[in-house]
């Protein structure tokens, strides 16, 4: 059994009813468009954000055809968000099968992201969860501005611890601290718990991406990308940046020109994964993703102990032990 399989044990009647609630909003009359929802539908993955919104909601109340709104409406923008990035970074593989651009060609997999974005607010506005609407334009907005800090961030290799955080924050922990403030919304009118819940998303998708950035100088090779990606794509992620902090201004240079090259050997990309592991890169985002970790841990010691609160206390663990 899979650690997500024994998280899921609180609302796994939810999410079964979920994919069923979910297939029906990934239907089209246009033939080709309905070709590509049903390729999609046949890749799903682990469906973290969903599952989130379920337990949060059901920490905070009765799950009810709103918690499926949620889930349906963020899971709609989770998977328009992963279309898109794949356009950007020009990716031919998702999850091991050839992504959207791929397959057919860029234009189609931009129309297809926005699609099913413009397809989860609809529904928001058709079942008049505005409050909702509003958590997920917010994050929206978020990401785009992320995505487009990190551009510029990488144009010139100025990135700081700060600006790393300024862009994961935008980036990653916008749609989980949507997925918490949604299944919170769900149930609750509350603004104190939906802050509260918003907050504790927040953590956990912090402590998300570091994790992922790690996982990228790790050598797994199971993150559904290549190892020293983000080095590839002149990526300053944080075991880097602390790496670069600890060096003296020669090394620093010499690093920076690796990073900065279009063209970058595998002996290169390896000298700068052993540089970020000499100089304690690791650890230190280790230390950090810990932190936030605990951020959220503490937020559900908040509330009296249950089957659903445990199940989110391993969610939490889950996302900063993965190996993929």
């Amino acid at each position: 059994m899979s650690a997500l399989t024994g998280i899921k044990k609180p609302v796994e009647t939810e999410m079964a009813e979920f994919e069923v609630f979910f297939s029906r909003t990934m239907r089209s009359d246009i033939p080709l468009l309905n070709i590509i929802l049903n390729y999609i539908l046949r890749r799903k993955g682990k469906q973290m954000r969903p599952l989130l919104v379920f337990l949060t909601a059901r920490l905070n109340g009765e799950i009810v055809e709103s918690t499926y709104i949620a889930a349906t409406c963020i899971e709609l923008l989770h998977t328009a968000s992963l279309v898109h990035d794949d356009v950007v970074d020009d990716a031919h593989e998702r999850r091991g099968s050839l992504s959207i651009n791929a397959l057919w060609n860029s234009k189609i997999a931009v129309l297809l992201g926005d699609y099913l974005l413009s397809t989860g607010m609809h529904i928001c506005v058709e079942k008049s969860r505005y409050d909702m609407l509003e958590i997920i334009s917010e994050a929206v907005k978020s990401m785009a501005e992320g995505e487009l800090l990190q551009l510029q961030k990488a144009r010139k290799l100025n990135i700081k611890e700060e600006d790393y955080y300024k862009i994961i924050i935008s980036k990653t922990a916008a749609l989980l601290s949507a997925c918490t403030a949604c299944g919170a919304t769900s149930v609750s009118e509350d603004a104190e718990t939906i802050q509260l819940m918003k907050d504790f998303g927040e953590n956990i998708g912090i402590a998300f991406q570091i994790r992922d950035d790690i996982l990228d100088y790790e050598g797994t090779g199971l993150t559904g990308k290549t190892v020293g990606n983000d080095i590839k794509e002149k990526k300053i992620t944080l075991p880097l940046i602390h790496a670069l902090e600890q060096s003296a201004n020669s090394k620093k240079r010499h690093i920076f020109n690796i990073v900065r090259n279009k063209k970058k050997t595998k002996a290169e990309i390896n000298e700068v994964i052993s540089f970020v592991m000499d100089y304690g890169g690791l650890e230190y985002a280790e230390i950090k993703m810990n932190q936030y970790r605990d951020k959220a841990l503490a937020i559900l010691d908040s509330y009296p102990d249950s089957e659903v609160k445990e199940s989110l206390k391993k969610f939490v663990f889950y996302t900063t032990s993965r190996d993929k």
